[in-house]
């Protein structure tokens, strides 16, 4: 076989999303081993669950690009190391904020941040071929879904959190002293949506 066969049977054998998954898989696995709240573990893994599924229905009905399955997996990785510690309790936040100075663990707020950024270029995969506004229509309702999804997220984390036992609550709701927080998230989701936006807006 000539090496441009071999290459294309490689190519065609290779598939990312699938390694991803099972990546992903291993990981969930071990973190779901002895988290610091278990009772937490399995409200933050609700959203796991849910969109878990909905990944793999796309997958099969209609693919997204590799790089679209690459920042989910990545955001994935994130929200579980999260569940596995809590957002206001990740060694790494921790040391971030030994390392700059601050006063709070602001893990959260970065993978808040990075939801706009990673999950913007997704949402754009998912709407390009079958939006048929302008540009600028489609980034207003691009963005529009990111903010609604992250503000969402909060309700029903705010929802849950005064529902459930004070302790696990407080580890969900991750506020950290900050009577401020659910709006920053917010915030720092539409930031981020914004700069991806604009990169998107530039490469097309």
């Amino acid at each position: 076989m000539k090496i441009d066969g071999i290459i294309k049977v490689m190519r065609k054998e290779f598939d990312l999303p699938k390694l991803l998954f099972w990546i992903f898989v291993i990981f969930w696995a071990a973190l779901a081993i002895k988290p610091l709240y278990r009772f937490d573990w399995f409200l933050e893994n609700i959203v796991i669950f849910i969109s878990a599924p909905l990944v793999i229905w796309s997958y099969y009905k209609f693919r997204l690009s590799n790089f679209s399955y690459i920042l989910i997996f990545i955001f994935a990785i994130l929200h579980v190391a999260a569940a596995h510690y809590t957002y206001g309790d990740t060694p790494w936040g921790d040391w971030l904020s030994q390392l700059l100075g601050l006063d709070r663990n602001h893990y959260d707020r970065i993978v808040h941040f990075l939801f706009g950024i990673l999950m913007t270029p997704v949402v754009f995969n998912i709407l390009k071929n079958y939006f048929p506004y302008r540009i600028s229509v489609r980034n207003i309702f691009i963005f529009s879904i990111i903010v609604a999804t992250g503000s969402l997220y909060e309700i029903a984390e705010f929802v849950v959190g005064i529902l459930v036992e004070p302790e696990a609550g407080l580890a969900f709701l991750g506020f950290q002293g900050d009577i401020w927080d659910t709006q920053k998230d917010v915030l720092l989701q539409a930031v981020g949506s914004l700069l991806a936006l604009t990169m998107l807006q530039k490469r097309n």
